[in-house]
């Protein structure tokens, strides 16, 4: 893990002519492959990069060209990954993933079949993410035979997966729920000989290359520094704060949770951690907060560790007449960007779920087709507050700036 930690992440503005994406999050299972496509519009040199050389990496994310259609996706971040894969892997930037057109027409010729396994559709960035599968998968003539919702039950995804497997898919892309409990699961599908591709997480024991393809990720440990970040420098380096965090083991947020302590303890010295409650249910963080807040009263600042619990916390301070209390968090859900917009959230490190999205369609491709693949594959943070709000929006979820955004917005 990298421990130079960057306090101000460059972003790249884009704007995309895209239908916009339905902000509703059922999960349903299909048949036949959604035929919307979406125009690529960014795409970076095919050459390999050397091992270790992830300063060239990290520079190629910065080098993004709009004119290539190839990749089918843009990254819409920029800046140095600081992410390390599940099993200690370097990130390889999502923009690498390209694909010839000769390429593309050769997995159109395959007529392969995908299937979507989710830990869970009910929040924004499932949502995101399943439109950037859906978009590339048809770009590639990829057919997605069932998309399903585990609503974060492991039992659930179990038998998600049996019942994705009677379709004997060429590909599944997932995230397994509970990375211990998902395991033979996940083995029995790669034992079977379909390509298995994941989201931020991956089965214990499981190394890429071996039991799967290789997984994609956004930089959560460099969205982790933004947060600590947009806190630090609101308080001026001087303060009390809270954490409100998942108690969980998941790869993802363990990543954020270090990231954002680590920067505290090595850029703001002067700013005390004097109170650390966990969750497991994402839907319980008002109580969570309420108990934080009658325990300490002097508290300045809460960091809460996905959006969610972002709206639990809030709603707690609204409740406790505490609007002095400043918020930071990570993911850009519909509700946390309306709050931003009126100056009610600090900011965010977000993730870019549709160019992840993307990325996992492509490192499907290169599975199909036997080109080498990153273990790892990342896009990078992006720093979201009140002054880019509009454009963030635009750059995370590929649509227009929504008229709820807009109307929120306070200059």
């Amino acid at each position: 893990m990298k421990k130079k930690i960057l306090s101000v992440l460059l972003s790249a503005v884009m704007v995309c002519s895209l239908a916009a994406c339905s902000t509703t999050t059922d999960m349903v299972n299909t048949t036949e492959g959604n035929k919307e496509t979406t125009a690529g519009t960014s795409a970076q040199s095919e050459e390999k990069e050397t091992a270790g050389a992830d300063e060239a990496k990290n520079d190629a994310v910065e080098k993004a060209d709009d004119t290539d259609e190839t990749n089918g996706g843009a990254v819409s971040g920029t800046g140095e990954i600081l992410s390390t894969g599940p099993n200690g892997e370097t990130a390889t930037p999502a923009s690498e993933l390209t694909l010839t057109e000769e390429e593309i027409a050769k997995v159109k010729e395959g007529k392969y079949t995908a299937a979507i396994s989710f830990h869970y559709g009910g929040n924004d960035w499932s949502t995101s993410q399943l439109k950037g599968l859906t978009d590339r998968f048809a770009e590639l003539g990829i057919e997605i035979a069932a998309t399903t919702d585990a609503n974060f039950s492991a039992e659930q995804q179990v038998a998600d997966i049996e019942t994705i497997m009677a379709k004997n898919p060429d590909v599944l892309v997932s995230i397994p729920t509970d990375a211990t409990a998902t395991a033979d699961a996940f083995q029995r599908v790669a034992d079977a000989g379909t390509k298995l591709v994941f989201m931020d997480n991956v089965p214990k024991g499981f190394k890429a290359g071996e039991n799967y393809v290789g997984s994609v990720s956004a930089d959560n440990y460099g969205n982790g520094v933004i947060a600590a970040d947009l806190i630090g420098e609101a308080l001026n380096g001087e303060g009390k704060i809270g954490i409100v965090y998942y108690d969980v083991d998941f790869f993802v947020t363990n990543q954020r949770l270090e990231a954002f302590e680590k920067t505290m303890e090595e850029k703001y010295p002067n700013i005390e951690i004097v109170s650390k409650m966990g969750f497991q249910d994402e839907n319980s963080c008002d109580v969570v907060a309420d108990a934080m807040l009658t325990q300490n009263p002097d508290i300045q600042a809460i960091f809460a560790h996905w959006d969610i619990p972002c709206e639990g916390v809030l709603s707690a301070l609204r409740a406790a007449g505490r609007d002095d209390i400043l918020l930071a968090t990570i993911d850009l859900g519909n509700n946390v960007a309306k709050e931003i917009a009126a100056g009610k959230i600090l900011g965010l490190g977000a993730q870019l779920p549709y160019d992840q999205g993307v990325a996992e369609a492509n490192m499907a491709a290169y599975a199909l087709l036997g080109k080498e693949v990153p273990a790892y594959v990342a896009v990078p943070a992006k720093r979201v507050d009140h002054s880019n709000i509009l454009q963030a929006y635009e750059d995370v979820y590929h649509v227009p700036a929504p008229d709820f955004l807009k109307d929120a917005y306070k200059e």
